[in-house]
């Protein structure tokens, strides 16, 4: 059974420059605006398309495949090593038909890249070839030690894939390969024609990869291969094989049954009880750019575009202020508190004063992935406890000076009015702590308000980043003292959904659950990498800290497939007690969890007190639990 690496360490991250052809659409010049399958009409008849900035290229089907394919080959190879870089870019698709039968479009995606359709449904964005990602090859120049363990932060949404691998190799063609881990999406896709891989099963290994996340999607055949945790949720897929440590189905029409766990390890749920997808971009049938809104909705499967568009609400693209990162955060707010919503183009945005977020219904919407980064101690995004709110997209970067909070959603003695129906919904936020740079945050993300769903996040306190910023003579026992972040999640208010949560690394509680009947779909979590110390690594009497910790006074809670893993690289001798720790009432329920030794380190028990050790003898044979208690 495929393992996690000794390490994740890389070498120093190359910051290349994106290089743009010409042959991309400029995006504040007019593009065609006609329906999927029409040609374009004169200029002067098409609608302008919005200035979305310099780092947004926008693709019209009357272009020539070549010039397409030629602007994304040079993109890739610009980011398919830029982990730890600056550079942010989407490439959207009006609706229509590329690539074709003889020449297919064949895209590679690298790090902080959206590949994204432009249709109000995934059927009018329609590529005949393939949208890939591949193992990086760190050793013996790029032909040995493949993994995709750090290919993080890429999205991939809204757009039919007919898989056609004309011109690869015998083992290239026998997939679309997606081999990806934390930070990365793949939303309202539609792919036929060939199998999907979620691992790179053609370079040389160990072929590793981490986890990931597709929602809203139409799948074929399915390989997981060695993903170590996955979440596909509200979904339809034609057959799943291969299960690691912790898979996970929520609404999933064909998930494999679960009835066998542990062996295979699979966590279906026929519904999912709260959902809500994310906001996307698209150009209607007048050629006008607008954002859909999807609506809340309770105890479905399947998909949500089979039968018409996306149930919900459509916002003119007029409505947002169109943000780049040289704006100012005072002009940002004051657009905000002028009932505007927000659209962040791609780059990076330094906030020293926090973006505010105040009205109902407000919709906050990245693209590229737009990255907020703290400057001196701030707070980068609050967001008030008021219904409908929706922020989706966005990354949150800690800053030099420790800020108390990247993200706050309502206020924590306050009045907050997000309801049942409308609840606050964060989709594809991500956060880190230390990786470009130094980073210090008391606590990542802190849920104050009731009714909060969030729809996948990585939640991340860097274990690895740019050589020599914190390495000293010390190694990581320098990172462990400058890049500090005590709680990833923190959540204090009752009746808060987290589908997909990711949290990785934190120096106390990773997540910390105070609020009543909060449900988790999916958990996953690695222990910090780095404590020097078992007395750096110690809570009051009891060794370490657990990776999921739901508050002792809480009455009702609920975990479907969580795993807490263990990798302790500066010192293997340091114990954590409990990967999860929760008060034993009958209304705490925690379905299918586990622990895994990642050769290094010991976690004693799954949950408190409960289940064996995940020690030195049993390297990458996790210890599973069925229920608790």
């Amino acid at each position: 059974m495929p393992t996690s690496p000794p390490h994740r360490r890389l070498g120093r991250a190359l910051a290349f420059g994106l290089v743009l052809t010409t042959a991309a659409v400029a995006t504040n010049a007019p593009v065609s605006a006609g329906p999927p399958h029409q040609q374009p009409g004169r200029a002067a008849d098409r609608p302008a398309t919005p200035n979305l900035g310099p780092n947004v290229t926008i693709f019209d089907p009357s272009m020539p495949v070549s010039q397409i394919q030629a602007t994304l080959d040079a993109a890739h190879a610009a980011q398919v090593d830029n982990e730890m870089g600056t550079t942010r870019h989407a490439y959207l698709f009006r609706p229509g038909h590329y690539g074709t039968a003889e020449q297919p479009l064949q895209i590679k995606v690298g790090y902080y890249t959206e590949i994204s359709g432009l249709g109000a449904s995934p059927t009018d964005v329609v590529i005949n070839g393939k949208v890939e990602a591949y193992n990086r090859c760190l050793t013996e120049g790029g032909t040995a030690n493949c993994i995709a363990l750090v290919n993080f932060w890429r999205t991939l949404s809204n757009l039919s894939l007919r898989v056609n691998a004309v011109g690869q190799d015998d083992c290239r063609a026998t997939a679309n390969f997606w081999a990806v881990s934390q930070a990365v999406s793949m939303r309202r896709l539609d792919i036929s024609g060939g199998g999907l891989s979620l691992m790179d099963y053609c370079t040389n290994g160990p072929q590793y990869a981490s986890g990931g996340f597709i929602a809203d999607s139409r799948l074929p055949a399915t390989t997981n291969g060695s993903q170590q945790q996955w979440l596909t949720r509200n979904s339809e897929v034609e057959g799943w094989s291969n299960a690691v440590w912790n898979q996970v189905f929520a609404g999933v029409v064909g998930a494999p049954d679960d009835a066998g766990f542990p062996d295979p390890p699979y966590t279906t749920l026929d519904t999912t009880p709260l959902s809500r997808e994310k906001p996307y971009l698209f150009v209607d049938a007048r050629g006008k750019y607008q954002v859909r809104v999807p609506a809340v909705r309770r105890d479905t499967r399947g998909i949500t575009w089979g039968t018409g568009m996306t149930p919900g609400r459509t916002i003119p693209i007029g409505d947002f202020f169109v943000a780049k990162p040289s704006d100012p955060v005072q002009v940002i707010n004051r657009e905000l508190a002028r009932g505007r919503h927000l659209l962040l183009t791609p780059g990076v945005y330094d906030v020293a004063r926090s973006i505010e977020v105040r009205r109902p219904d407000t919709v906050v919407l990245g693209i590229g992935h737009a990255t907020l980064t703290a400057v001196n101690g701030a707070v980068p995004l609050n967001v008030a406890g008021m219904p409908g709110v929706v922020v989706a997209g966005v990354t949150v970067d800690a800053g030099l000076k420790e800020s108390p909070v990247l993200l706050r959603v309502g206020q924590r003695h306050g009045r907050n009015h997000s309801t049942r129906h409308n609840p606050i919904t964060l989709s594809d936020v991500y956060f880190r702590v230390g990786g470009p740079h130094i980073g210090r945050t008391d606590t990542a993300l802190e849920v104050n308000s009731d009714h909060v769903l969030i729809d996948h996040t990585w939640v991340w306190r860097g274990d690895h980043g740019v050589e020599g910023f914190t390495e000293g003579v010390n190694g990581d026992t320098d990172r462990w003292r400058t890049n500090t972040g005590r709680y990833g999640v923190i959540v204090n208010g009752d009746h808060v959904t987290a589908t997909g949560l990711f949290v990785e690394h934190f120096q106390r509680y990773n997540t910390v659950w105070n609020g009543e009947h909060g449900t988790t779909i999916l958990y996953q979590n690695e222990l910090p990498y780095d404590p020097p110390t078992q007395a750096d690594w110690h809570n009051g009497t009891v060794n370490g800290w657990a990776g999921y910790k739901v508050g002792d006074r809480v009455r009702h809670h609920t975990l479907h497939g969580g795993g807490v893993y263990v990798f302790n690289q500066n010192n293997p001798s340091i114990r954590t007690e409990n990967g999860f720790e929760v008060p034993v009432r009958p209304g705490v329920r925690l379905h299918h969890i586990m622990t895994v030794n990642l050769s290094a380190g010991t976690i004693d028990h799954v949950v408190n007190g409960v289940g064996e050790a995940a020690g030195m003898d049993r390297v990458g044979a996790p210890v599973y639990l069925k229920q608790y208690p």
